[in-house]
């Protein structure tokens, strides 16, 4: 029986990363290190769980421009199934700009991913299969709002349905379809917006983490930065944990999504939540060590590396 696939339905980006040498100034040139690789969050997620030897497909639109030629060669290179996407001859793909600082911190950026609103409600029809045959999918809120909705809803309840709000506003436009959803990855601020409630206190946060599940949502992984990962579930379940610090971080980009590639892997294979954190904790310190969005030393044999240096 062939192994069933992990669908992805969002954006896959060209992502321009200048790392500033020195403290930046502003309104000023400012001498650096220039990166281009290709992102977008659901790709990239994508393709750490290639690296994680899962087989992968993405919906999404690229255009005909050479950045569109970059994203399929390097979709192709990293087995991420493209068949089913759209090629929007006469637009261009998305892209995603930033600006670091000396520390690796993102201090300003600009994304244009219009041209993901050709990922609409008729195109999400007309591969109707291809969706229903996935064992789960991952999606991110840059869609537009008619197809998250035609999405959570048609299939939120025979699929599990992952999802990382990525900003504040998009957690607002999240909220709608929270019920359908089965495992949120918010920050502190984004689960703030999504609950309405305040997390400036332990109480806060379980409080607010409660409101979220009280909505629909089953699963929740709430990213702590240096304290880690905060989990709680439908059953009132919760779960602390934080791997060892990272030294010598070369970039943050991309962190979040090698996170989320942790908690679905775990989950696609069953794993207990406690083995389930370790995977996604030890993945997202690796993408801390790379300059692009992922790491291309990321592999299974690697993730067991560093948890068991963890638990020493």
């Amino acid at each position: 029986m062939r192994e069933k696939y992990i669908l992805g339905i969002g954006a896959a980006n060209v992502d321009v990363n200048g790392r500033s040498r020195n403290p930046l100034i502003m309104k000023d040139s400012n001498p650096g290190k220039m990166n281009l690789s290709v992102g977008g969050v659901t790709r990239n997620v994508l393709e750490n769980l290639s690296r994680l030897d899962l087989p992968v497909r993405l919906i999404t639109a690229i255009g005909g421009d050479p950045f569109g030629q970059v994203i399929k060669e390097h979709c192709a290179v990293c087995h991420i199934d493209l068949s089913a996407a759209i090629t929007v001859e006469d637009d261009v793909s998305s892209t995603y700009m930033a600006i670091l600082n000396n520390d690796g911190d993102m201090q300003l950026a600009l994304s244009d991913m219009h041209v993901i609103n050709a990922v609409d409600v008729n195109e999400l029809k007309k591969r109707d299969e291809i969706i229903r045959n996935a064992a789960l999918i991952t999606f991110d809120p840059c869609l537009a709002e008619e197809t998250m909705k035609y999405l959570t809803e048609t299939y939120g309840e025979e699929i599990p349905l992952f999802c990382d709000p990525v900003s504040t506003s998009y957690a607002r436009r999240l909220k709608p379809y929270l019920k359908n959803i089965h495992i949120l990855k918010p920050n502190r601020l984004e689960l703030s917006v999504l609950a309405d409630h305040p997390v400036d206190t332990e109480e806060d946060l379980l409080e607010a983490c409660r409101i979220v599940i009280e909505k629909g949502v089953k699963r929740l992984f709430v990213s702590m930065g240096r304290k880690g990962c905060l989990y709680y579930d439908c059953e009132g379940n919760s779960i602390l944990k934080a791997g060892k610090p990272v030294d010598n971080v070369v970039s943050a980009s991309g962190a979040g999504d090698a996170f989320t590639a942790g908690i679905i892997y775990g989950y696609y294979y069953g794993f207990d939540i406690p083995t389930t954190l370790d995977y996604a904790l030890a993945s997202g310190s690796l993408a801390l060590l790379s300059s692009g969005a992922n790491n291309p030393e990321l592999s299974v044999d690697k993730l067991k590396e560093i948890i068991r240096e963890d638990t020493k």
